[in-house]
């Protein structure tokens, strides 16, 4: 049985796939915390002050996510809208290297924000588009997998370039990077990819034809996640820049060097968790996995407030490993199943994604309000707080999303409609 769409046998070739998602975490990789590490313990700005730039753009780019996935699609040009925003991100990095003052950083972190909603949700729709849904679990777990090796590269390198260079220098790294994940965006052929399946237009009843925007509004199953999803990112958005920031303070020289030790921690892990989870999606279904994934984050945070060793918050920093890494390996997944037959999969992500931002960039300025009111210790335990709710929603409102026969409809399709 072909895993592949039926033209895809001779034209496409499963490692192009995997060199365009370890290349995409190269690029994005070189940014976030290293932005909130060099900007406080090379700039001297204030928690305040960065947790300012965050929100805001994080907070624009929420305009877009949703509006990115409709265009995602209805266009057929996806390689196109991935090689515009790598060339956007670095000149954005490039902008911030060059002038590490708040508006030049304001207006560069925002741009970055914005194009940075084009990437999951474009490469998670080439992948439907280029697999048959049996192979879709492990495809999208390999993905992950290979999401977190380039992770794993990209902290090596701006570790190894902030300690013969300087932190500043990491952000050159991005244009680099971009070059090559061009490259391997343009690898893949434009005629292998299935542009209705891409788009989660693929029962065999559906014509070709998608459902309202409505359905976003009607699937309960999908408002219930995108809930959790942003408690869980406000919970877990702000845990590595703080415990980053704590590193920095005690070890001014290596900073970048104890962030990227922290990041390293944390995606050797995900990278197993991310094969593991294509593997057992299928066969245990994916809320068991998922409530693993969510019942993780509460015990990391309390964990960060008993002591401040360094090899103590680098040893809890690896359990991010488990609950980022589940999360982000199966939510493609989930969205698939529940958005199967509306041709709507991309709008989907785009919601769930612009409800991950609201959580994760409120939670910056309120994580650094926080921290320069109280300390370190309150914002863990906040923290700690909101994931737990998250953890009790998902347990007691979400409902299993796998197949559960043999004309492959959801457990859940009685309350999608």
């Amino acid at each position: 049985m072909r895993l592949f769409h039926r033209d895809a046998v001779t034209l496409f070739r499963p490692f192009t796939l995997d060199a365009l998602n370890f290349l995409l975490a190269d690029v994005r990789g070189a940014l976030g915390p290293y932005l909130n590490v060099f900007l406080i313990t090379q700039e001297h700005w204030s928690q305040s002050a960065v947790g300012m730039v965050t929100t805001v753009s994080g907070l624009l780019s929420l305009v877009v996510q949703t509006p990115v996935g409709a265009a995602i699609d209805a266009t057929r040009a996806k390689r196109a809208l991935i090689v515009a925003a790598l060339a956007l991100l670095a000149v954005g990095a490039v902008a911030i290297y060059a002038f590490p003052r708040f508006w030049p950083v304001l207006a560069a972190n925002t741009v970055i924000a914005l194009v940075g909603d084009v990437f999951g949700p474009a490469v998670a729709a080439l992948t439907l588009g280029l697999y048959k849904r049996e192979a879709l679990a492990r495809r999208l777990g390999r993905n992950s997998a290979f999401d977190h090796a380039g992770n794993v590269a990209i902290a090596a390198a701006a570790g190894g370039v902030g300690w013969l260079f300087s932190q500043r220098a990491v952000f050159l790294l991005v244009p680099v990077f971009a070059v090559l994940a061009t490259v391997a965006t343009l690898s893949i052929p434009g005629n292998a990819i299935d542009h209705d399946r891409a788009r989660g237009g693929d029962m065999p009843d559906d014509g070709g034809r998608a459902a309202g925007r409505g359905v976003l509004l009607t699937c309960r199953p999908l408002l219930v996640y995108a809930m959790c999803a942003l408690l869980f990112h406000f919970a877990n958005a702000p845990l590595l820049p703080l415990v980053g920031q704590k590193l920095a303070s005690a070890h001014h020289d290596l900073a970048t060097a104890m962030m990227s030790a922290c990041i390293i921690a944390a995606q050797l892990i995900m990278l197993p968790i991310a094969l593991a989870v294509g593997a057992y999606a299928d066969r245990i279904g994916r809320k068991p996995i998922l409530l693993l994934g969510f019942g993780i984050l509460p015990v990391r945070a309390l964990l960060y407030t008993l002591s401040d060793n360094t090899a103590w918050l680098i040893g809890v920093q690896l359990l991010d490993g488990v609950g980022a890494g589940i999360f982000g390996a199966i939510t493609p997944l989930v969205i698939a199943d529940l958005m199967r037959g509306t041709g709507r999969f991309n709008v989907a992500q785009g919601a769930v994604a612009t409800a991950q931002g609201v959580g994760a960039s409120m939670s910056g300025l309120a994580a650094g309000v926080v921290v320069d009111r109280l300390g370190y210790a309150a914002a863990f335990v906040g923290a700690a707080v909101m994931a737990s709710v998250a953890l009790a929603g998902l347990a007691l409102a979400m409902p299993e999303t796998a197949s559960n026969g043999r004309d492959g409809r959801l457990a859940g399709d009685r309350e999608i409609h």
